[in-house]
């Protein structure tokens, strides 16, 4: 049974795992794992947004994936820009809005336009969000949190005596993004990954064995089904989240 809506997660961060594994398996090379990951990508773009979720955070390159073997880095990248020119009518048609948080500027010049296109196109879409997570790592993402807020305070926009997480996160590429309700990663893997370490401290965690190109909105309603049997205290006891009794 679907999620009702009022327990569905506003924010769903994935690490997406298992394109290798899956391809392994069957006798096929890594590059079919990853055609069938971007195919799952699709699925479940469509699915999360379908079970209610306003948005939705795909690990999709990290910073460390660059030192993976040349060709499998190449072939990522052109399946990135394949993926984003097939979608971009779909996500116009669907009102999906497209942002992406890393160091999108190291990136091939071809997947930087392509981005920039598809970004640039679904802007003014507000109902459904999602997040490529791209040339990403949240140790690199403080780094450069933290040098642009020093730059702030050199320049007298910031008081370093008044700082503050509230402060410091408008710093980091989540700035005005919700902070993850759920995260799931599939693989059967129970890391993070150098992840949305900080925007993820309140955030639950589902870990599912299914291999990514394998997960269905069958697993997602599960993971958020799971969500939604937990309760979320942010340090406080259960007592204290309970309404007070009618008097």
């Amino acid at each position: 049974m679907p999620p009702s809506a009022e327990n569905v997660p506003h924010h769903v961060a994935i690490i997406m795992d298992g394109n290798g594994r899956w391809a392994k398996q069957r006798g096929l090379p890594r590059i079919e794992g990853h055609r069938r990951g971007v195919e799952t990508v699709r699925t479940v773009t469509l699915a999360a947004r379908d079970l209610g979720v306003r948005m939705l955070t795909l690990y999709a390159f990290s910073i460390e994936n660059w030192k993976r073997p040349q060709d499998e880095v190449g072939a990522l990248m052109s399946l990135l820009e394949y993926y984003l020119k097939k979608e971009l009518d779909t996500f116009i048609r669907d009102r999906v809005r497209l942002r992406t948080i890393g160091r999108t500027e190291e990136l091939p010049a071809g997947v930087q336009k392509i981005l920039q296109t598809t970004i640039e196109a679904t802007k003014h879409f507000t109902d459904y969000t999602l997040v490529l997570a791209l040339n990403y790592g949240s140790r690199t993402e403080v780094v450069d949190a933290a040098r642009a807020y020093a730059a702030a305070v050199a320049a007298g926009k910031e008081k370093l005596n008044d700082s503050s997480w509230a402060t410091f996160s408008r710093y980091l590429y989540t700035a005005d993004m919700p902070e993850p309700d759920l995260v799931i990663r599939t693989s059967g893997e129970t890391r993070m990954s150098n992840f949305l370490l900080l925007q993820a401290a309140y955030s639950e965690f589902v870990f599912t064995p299914v291999l990514w190109p394998d997960f269905t909105k069958a697993d997602l309603s599960a993971a958020i089904a799971d969500y939604n049997r937990r309760e979320r205290r942010f340090g406080q006891i259960s007592e204290q989240l309970k309404p007070a009794a009618a008097k």
